[in-house]
């Protein structure tokens, strides 16, 4: 696709859209952050033309009207914590950032509904609900750093997703602007609809690639008032996934969240972090929690959960029901990245999705992969819904160039290994560019075609964040 380069006169024409001091153009130093997201790996960082910081949706259209009449590509940007390389602008031209529209628009504690624009800290939303006691129950794991925009443009998901679901359950309504400039308001506050395709939903998940959110609308639900976690030590993953639907079905409790770690993925943290728990004995872990409006209730499930682990053969047993118990056992999930990184400077984040059961086959059939390429693969997720982060940490010793020159030979491993399991790419981080070569990896060309012509139906020029999910 021919693209074309930004000149100054198109520049000062951007300038009177979003004022002056809202444009970065010509300046190195202060567009390299926008060449990148969280994705580590220098090949997946590209240098943009200018940044634009709009603060209406406006604005938006008329950038958006300009850029498609000149061949412009434009890149949106939300927080920049993907970790797909979403919001990297693989063609340059405009990275458009919606920092500024951070505003939270309406609560409507009638309707249980909030109003937001996409550049709202996804965080922020839940600090303000809480007096109100309310809550956005579409909860992804970097709830304090990302921006609510972005989780509706990759249907975020985490941690509580077994019981509440990931972000599209929670999407009634989203004002949008189109490549084009045209604006069109999806669905609205209304719980049931089926009026024509369900075109709200498909935005939610399409990665920047169909049209910029400028408002969302969200549905809201009742703050729970307690909440305990447990830890759960077992000898190997298999009994640690076995204790799962065990839990669910013959308890008939659905838990908050049940995060799963492998025995990697538990030494590294730990080791990281210090911790004292008796980790080396334990072949993975489950953090599972449990929250609700009645403290009895709650008491009597985490113990009913307690009792399965034990007779599933989980050989320890913590119970953290205050704050600082229970951020001490969170921290060893959320530290797994960290400790690796200090391990190797080259690593890869994977963010599989298999049948749940089908866990302890696929951390199994890693040790074949890591052994054959001389690598580790510590695994850690949501055991609920089958969403594994298997991390590829490379021997220290190697070379840049050799890293990039294996590393796609084990990709295509673990997503044919995926794919032979029932499952596919990615459960919540998206495809973006670092994943979409090996989408036929996973799906039929009939498939890619059906989403190509999605693709040429809203954006016929392909100038909305080109380079994403296929080239």
């Amino acid at each position: 696709m021919g693209y074309n380069r930004l000149t100054p006169d198109l520049v000062a024409e951007l300038r009177g859209m979003v004022g002056e001091k809202n444009v970065i153009y010509g300046d190195p130093e202060q567009l390299e952050p926008f060449s990148h997201d969280e994705t580590p790996g220098k090949k997946y960082r590209s240098m943009p033309e200018a940044v634009l910081r709009p603060r209406t949706a406006a604005e938006i259209s008329a950038i958006m009207r300009l850029a498609n009449r000149e061949m412009v590509p434009v890149t949106p940007r939300g927080a920049g914590s993907g970790l797909s390389g979403g919001a990297v602008p693989a063609h340059g031209g405009i990275v458009l950032l919606v920092d500024r529209m951070n505003s939270i628009l309406e609560l409507d504690r009638e309707n249980m509904m909030i109003t937001v624009e996409p550049g709202v800290v996804s965080n922020e939303i839940n600090e303000y609900l809480k007096e109100y006691g309310l809550f956005y129950a579409g909860y992804p794991m970097s709830m304090e750093t990302c921006f609510i925009g972005g989780n509706v443009a990759e249907n975020a998901g985490g941690g509580k997703a077994v019981k509440y679901g990931v972000t599209s359950r929670y999407v009634l309504g989203l004002e949008v602007v189109l490549p084009n400039g045209d604006m069109v308001e999806l669905g609205g506050k209304l719980l049931k609809d089926v009026t024509g395709y369900n075109i709200l939903q498909l935005m939610v998940g399409s990665e920047g690639t169909l049209g910029l959110f400028t408002k969302i609308i969200l549905k809201l639900m009742p703050l729970p008032k307690c909440q305990v976690d447990l830890l759960c030590l077992f000898e190997t993953s298999e009994a640690a996934i076995k204790a799962v639907p065990r839990i669910i079905t013959e308890g008939g409790i659905i838990p908050t969240s049940i995060e799963f770690m492998d025995k990697l993925a538990v030494k590294g943290a730990c080791d990281y972090l210090n911790e004292t728990l008796p980790y080396d004995k334990a072949g993975a872990m489950l953090l599972i929690s449990v929250d609700g409006s009645d403290a009895a209730q709650v008491e009597k499930e985490y113990e009913m959960i307690g009792d399965f682990c034990e007779s599933s053969g989980a050989t320890e047993v913590y119970v953290a029901d205050n704050p600082t118990t229970s951020e001490r056992i969170w921290k060893i999930r959320r530290n797994i990245p960290e400790a690796y990184a200090v391990k190797s400077p080259r690593q890869c984040g994977e963010d599989i999705v298999v049948p749940p059961a089908k866990i302890p086959e696929i951390v199994a059939k890693f040790a074949d992969i890591s052994s054959r390429h001389g690598i580790l693969i510590p695994c850690y997720g949501h055991a609920g819904d089958g969403n594994l982060h298997a991390r590829i940490v490379s021997d220290p010793s190697w070379t840049d160039d050799y890293w990039h020159d294996v590393l796609p030979e084990i990709l295509t491993d673990i997503y044919k290994l995926t794919k032979s399991l029932g499952g596919t790419l990615s459960g919540e981080h998206g495809i973006g560019s670092k994943r979409k070569r090996y989408m036929r990896t996973v799906v039929s060309e009939e498939y890619i075609g059906l989403m190509r012509g999605i693709k040429n139906a809203f954006d016929p020029n392909k100038i909305l964040n080109p380079g994403k999910i296929f080239d």
